[in-house]
C-alpha cells in the first residue's frame, strides 16, 4: 500500500484526503513510478472543486516527476531506473507511486532535477503551445499576459523575452510587480488598482494590442476585449477568478472582428511527436538558462490541503511542489 490523495466530494480543499491505496502492476504500454516530486497547479484546483468534473472517487494531480519501477511487456521508450517526468491525463500524481500510460512520460534529462521537472511541465507546455502554436508570437511584438507573477506567467514571459516579445503583463497586488518584471515583463499594472485597458491603450497610443494571453477569466475578459485592435485574438486558458459567464459573440467579438479561443494541453499536446517537440523545446530554454526555475515552496504530500489553501489564497508566487512523505 502507498499513500495518495483521494477526493470523495467536490469542494474545497478540505476534501483531499490522504489514504493507503494498492498500486498493482502496470498493463503492457504503461510504467510504474515511483513520485520523488508532484507538480501542483491551478487546474488541480478545477479538478478539486468540480469546476472540471470528475467521476468520484478520484485521484487529483496531472503533473510529477521519479523513477521507473517497473515496465509494461509492450513499452518502447523506457527502462526500469529511468528518471521521468509527465504532465497529462490520467489524474493521480498526488501520491508515492502510480501507473500512468508511457505515451505520456518523457526522460528528464541531466542536469535538470527532479523537483524541476515536476513544476515546469505542464507550466512550460502550456507557454510552449500559447506562444508557438494558438498564436505564433513575433520578436519585437507587444503582447498581454495576465498573472504575469504566477507559475505559468514566469515561464510564459521569461520564454516569451527570449524570442524578443515585448511584454505588458498584469498582476493582482504591488508586492507582485518585480516578479513580473524579473522575468521579462517590459510594462506592469496592477489590475486591482488600475483599469488595465485604459493603460494598455495609453502605452499602444490607442492603437491596441493583437493577443492577450489570459488565465484569470472572469473578472479581466471584458477589459481584456477594449485592449485588442480589429482583428486581434482573445486566448482564455484558465478561470483563476472564476469562469467565464456566456459570451454575447455581438457585443464582445462581432465589433471588432476578433477571435477567441479556449486553448487546452489536452489537444495542443496530444500524441508522441507533439509532446517531444514541446519537452525538447522547454528543456533547451532551461538548459541555456533562457527559462530560470527557482522551486518557491515544497511541501509534504500529506500538506496537499495547505497547498491548495496557498493557492487559491495567491500566496505561491513560483513553482510550488509536493514531497511524497
Amino acid at each position: 500500500m502507498v499513500k495518495s490523495i483521494i477526493i470523495s466530494k467536490h469542494g474545497g480543499p478540505e476534501v483531499l484526503e490522504l489514504k493507503d491505496v494498492k498500486v498493482g502492476s502496470p498493463g503492457p504500454e504503461e510504467i510504474k513510478i515511483k513520485n520523488l516530486a508532484i507538480g501542483i497547479n491551478f487546474i488541480d484546483t478545477y479538478h478539486r472543486s468540480g469546476l472540471y468534473k470528475l467521476k468520484l472517487p478520484s485521484g487529483i494531480g496531472m503533473e510529477g516527476a521519479g523513477i521507473v519501477q517497473e515496465i509494461g511487456s509492450a513499452v518502447k521508450y523506457f527502462n526500469k531506473g529511468d528518471r521521468v517526468t509527465y504532465s497529462q491525463m490520467p489524474l493521480g500524481s498526488y501520491s508515492e507511486e502510480r501507473i500512468i500510460p508511457e505515451k505520456i512520460a518523457v526522460k528528464i534529462p541531466e542536469g535538470v532535477s527532479e523537483k524541476v521537472a515536476a513544476s515546469i511541465m505542464t507550466k512550460g507546455l502550456t507557454s510552449h503551445y500559447l506562444l508557438f502554436k494558438t498564436y505564433k508570437v513575433k520578436a519585437g511584438e507587444l503582447i498581454l499576459f495576465h498573472a504575469a507573477a504566477g507559475g505559468v506567467g514566469q515561464v510564459f514571459c521569461q520564454w516569451a523575452k527570449s524570442i524578443g516579445c515585448r511584454i505588458i503583463g498584469t498582476v493582482g497586488s504591488d508586492s507582485k510587480i518585480d516578479i513580473a518584471k524579473e522575468n521579462g515583463c517590459e510594462f506592469v499594472i496592477n489590475y486591482n488598482k488600475e483599469d488595465f485597458d485604459k493603460k494598455v491603450l495609453e502605452i499602444t497610443n490607442n492603437k491596441g494590442i493583437g493577443v492577450v494571453y489570459d488565465g484569470v477569466g472572469k473578472k479581466t475578459f471584458e477589459k481584456s476585449i477594449n485592449c485588442l485592435k480589429p482583428m486581434g485574438m482573445m486566448i482564455s486558458f484558465g478561470n483563476a477568478s472564476g469562469a467565464l459567464d456566456p459570451i454575447d459573440v455581438k457585443k464582445y467579438i462581432a465589433h471588432k472582428s476578433l477571435f477567441f479561443t479556449r486553448p487546452g494541453l489536452a489537444d495542443y499536446g496530444a500524441g508522441r511527436a507533439a509532446l517531444e517537440e514541446g519537452t525538447s523545446a522547454l528543456f533547451e530554454q532551461i538548459k541555456f538558462g533562457k527559462i530560470k526555475i527557482k522551486i518557491f515552496k515544497e511541501y509534504k504530500l500529506s500538506e496537499a490541503k495547505k497547498a491548495h489553501e496557498d493557492l487559491e489564497g495567491r500566496k505561491i508566487l513560483g513553482p510550488a511542489v509536493l514531497i511524497p512523505n
